[in-house]
């Protein structure tokens, strides 16, 4: 029998640093009748689905640009359009005049990246020097006009955390991908697209409590507007990743069996959702027919086009028509009808269809309409996500009451089932309450809670002290980790704790307050980040215990 499961819930969260009161109070209405459908909830997915897709359309734009592709103009004026959608719900909030300032402010900055992409391909270190010290402005910039917009209910250092680690996120991205590290760059594509998911809810957040009457007094942080969100990503993840991948297999390009492998990894996160939902035998069933028939379909369904047979073509649209059908009766069984099997067959016959216009039309060299087709079907994923959402919170009230004890659901991340560097699940103990993360002197094993990985570098003693590669201890104890280039500064964040430390220094911004480490930070011989682990995480409040015998190191931390 299919049963509800707890979903992974989130070490860190943007939302964690605004005032748990107003958008993220519970309210009567959602406390006794969960619904995916709030006017808070909603906000919160048009944000998830307009800044998402900003992510997602930033990185297309940045590498098409560098590759001179056929399809970078086109790239580029979708990444407008999508800031030009923003425009009408900050009207509607703010006025023309907060509407205008937005549009100054936002647009523009889409133009900054475009010229560290030209100036990275010049190989001009002024140009790309001045072209970020235009991204640090516009972080700074709009960090002060969403504080003044919400009236300080994104507080100003809040956003510009967020904001950097955005900026940062997609140009690690780029930086890979002109290095020719694929895997490393949609690693960290996956990683800055879940991003804006929670700049989303923390945003979404302190709009609704500066307008609480404007959203009914309902909340974003409900356990029903979590799993929607957690759907919105995983599919709206699932479309990106599939129309770029096509586009790669068609042209034959270098990445694309990087982009296989980061659909596997939406793949498992996809099944490790369903399981947290429906047990393991409705997951194994899922990711039986979401490959076979479906993924591997859209893969064969390029070669056919490509080599332009179209008795292949039409077997391979056959096949995807039986995805259809077989799936929607799976989503229509495992939710008791009240996702309707017909209701999920025309949802994903669009979802199908559209996916094939973006190729289609990209084939076409119809570029204009591929990335109109694009915008379109990313768009249809968050119809979906509402709708799925819906009909498991319909099928399960009781496990999404706001008052209701269990942890609210969100989308678990699990390491995907290729050689690419992991996304990490919430590390926990048996006891839920504490986390626990394990790692050992000169090995590259990083366990967290019952999860082990390989990390790419090892922890090591330099002169008495023990340092931990940055990324690793970032997602480790739950953190985000952002790297300021031109300033030679990383941030972390933990929860409602916020550092900055600098390369070759000991001092350190702890919440605005300064203090020293026991050594310098430094950048190992593999280009890794290494922290004096002791210092970092005494500072965040980590327990850390240290085995003389073997080596291993043990941090711990009641949550």
């Amino acid at each position: 029998m299919m049963k509800m499961k707890k979903l992974i819930v989130p070490v860190l969260s943007l939302s964690l640093l605004v005032p748990t009161t107003g958008a993220f109070a519970a309210d009567a209405t959602s406390a006794s009748m969960p619904t995916v459908s709030t006017k808070a909830a909603d906000l919160r997915s048009d944000l998830d689905y307009l800044l998402s897709e900003h992510f997602a359309l930033a990185v297309v734009a940045m590498t098409k640009a560098y590759e001179s592709a056929p399809d970078a103009a086109q790239a580029l004026d979708a990444l407008d359009k999508n800031a030009l959608d923003m425009q009408p719900a900050i009207e509607s909030l703010y006025g023309k005049e907060g509407a205008a300032e937005f549009e100054r402010i936002f647009r523009a900055h889409n133009q900054y990246t475009d010229e560290l992409v030209k100036a990275t391909k010049m190989k001009n270190e002024d140009a790309i020097k001045a072209a970020e010290a235009k991204v640090q402005g516009f972080v700074d910039e709009f960090a002060k006009f969403l504080s003044t917009a919400t009236g300080g209910k994104l507080p100003e250092q809040t956003a510009e955390n967020a904001l950097r680690l955005h900026e940062d996120q997609v140009q690690d991205v780029f930086e890979k991908y002109v290095a020719g590290d694929y895997t490393g760059a949609y690693t960290e594509y996956r990683e800055g697209l879940a991003t804006m998911f929670t700049v989303s809810k923390a945003l979404s957040g302190a709009i609704v409590t500066q307008f609480p009457a404007k959203f009914d007094n309902t909340s974003v942080d409900t356990p029903a507007a979590d799993l929607r969100s957690a759907l919105n990503h995983l599919a709206a993840e699932h479309f990106a990743l599939s129309v770029l991948q096509m586009q790669k297999q068609y042209n034959g390009s270098p990445d694309s069996n990087a982009l296989i492998a980061a659909e596997a990894g939406n793949t498992a996160d996809f099944k490790a959702a369903i399981s947290s939902i429906y047990g393991a035998e409705g997951a194994n069933q899922f990711e039986k027919i979401w490959v076979t028939n479906h993924i591997k379909a859209q893969s064969d369904y390029v070669d056919a086009l490509k080599s332009n047979n179209q008795t292949s073509l039409q077997s391979v649209k056959d096949r995807i028509t039986d995805f259809t059908k077989e799936f929607s009766t799976f989503l229509g069984t495992a939710t008791a009808n009240n996702l309707p099997a017909d209701a999920a067959l025309a949802a994903l016959r669009t979802h199908e269809d559209q996916v094939q216009s973006v190729i289609d039309q990209y084939a076409a060299k119809n570029y204009a309409g591929a990335y109109t087709a694009d915008r379109e079907g990313y768009k249809t994923m968050f119809g979906i996500g509402k709708a799925l959402g819906g009909a498991i919170v319909t099928q399960y009230p009781d496990k999404f009451k706001t008052a209701a004890t269990t942890p609210m659901p969100t989308m678990p991340t699990t390491p995907a089932p290729t050689p690419t560097a992991p996304v990490m699940t919430n590390p926990t103990t048996s006891n839920d309450s504490m986390m626990m993360v394990w790692m050992k002197l000169n090995s590259k094993q990083l366990k967290i809670g019952d999860k082990t990985t390989m990390m790419d570098t090892a922890p090591v003693v330099k002169n008495g002290t023990t340092y931990i590669p940055l990324r690793y201890l970032g997602e480790g104890i739950g953190a985000k980790v952002s790297w300021n280039k031109s300033a030679g500064q990383v941030t972390v964040m933990a929860g409602s704790d916020t550092m900055k430390f600098w390369i070759n220094n000991k001092k350190v911004d702890v919440n605005g307050s300064t203090k020293m480490l026991s050594a310098n930070a430094m950048v190992n011989s593999d280009g890794r980040t290494l922290v004096p682990l002791r210092s970092i995480t005494e500072l965040l409040g980590w327990d850390v215990k240290w085995n003389k015998a073997d080596g291993s190191i043990t941090l711990t931390k009641s949550m």
